[in-house]
């Protein structure tokens, strides 16, 4: 049987879908879930508690693929399906990813937020025990949290035909080299190159129109992976 509170979280999560942020209201919710305002503050306290719990709510889905992530033989390859996980959430649920690192709040993390950071930071403490973390295990999870999230959000603002499926994989790739030196596989590499390639085509002039415009197909399918 669905309680008040999970009636109001899920009245809320559907107006956050339907309209963002700014179709969030009191009274709103108060239509939607069919309770009086007071029912509200009484469970979370106020608009951002109830914003905090939509968010975990709909952040739940997430952190269980994160966490039922089997551990392999390999802690950096399992950062790399944990990043790809993360942005793969982002663009299928942009309205609960913007609502909980959209609008960071100085000093304070939201409890979906510190769920996912505390994943990371066991993930980064992994690649320490394994003696290949070359920055501090701090300075590590932080800058993977700041460039998985600043990707995410970068893809989001994006319009999903001008999406380049490459950029996620070549800023992943970046990051695990800053922070432990180590560089792709060749197949990655590959793919950065032809990325660097289809970059400078339009300086090419020993090619035809037509040839540079194959040679942008091709090019287009080896970066996209």
């Amino acid at each position: 049987m669905t309680t008040t509170r999970e009636r109001i979280v899920e009245a809320t999560a559907a107006l956050l879908n339907e309209g963002g942020r700014e179709a969030i209201s009191t009274r709103a919710v108060s239509a939607a879930a069919g309770v009086q305002a007071p029912t509200i503050y009484r469970i979370f306290g106020d608009k951002q508690g109830l914003l905090d719990a939509v968010a975990s709510h709909g952040f739940e889905s997430y952190l269980h693929g994160k966490t039922a992530l089997e551990h392999s033989a390999d802690p950096v390859e399992d950062l790399r399906r944990g990043w790809d996980l993360h942005v793969a959430f982002g663009l299928e649920h942009p309205a609960v990813y913007t609502l909980i690192y959209g609008e960071p709040r100085p000093g304070v993390e939201s409890p979906a937020a510190r769920a996912a950071a505390e994943v990371l930071a066991g993930q980064v403490r992994r690649i320490a025990a394994a003696g290949r973390l070359r920055v501090s295990e701090e300075r590590a999870a932080h800058l993977i949290h700041a460039a998985g999230c600043g990707m995410t959000l970068t893809l989001i603002a994006l319009p999903p035909r001008q999406r380049d499926p490459a950029l996620s994989a070549l800023a992943r790739e970046s990051i695990i080299a800053a922070v432990t030196g180590e560089r792709a596989g060749p197949g990655d590499g590959l793919v950065g190159t032809a990325g660097a390639l289809r970059t400078a085509l339009p300086e090419v002039t020993a090619l035809s129109v037509a040839e540079r415009a194959l040679l942008d197909e091709w090019l287009t399918r080896i970066a996209s992976g």
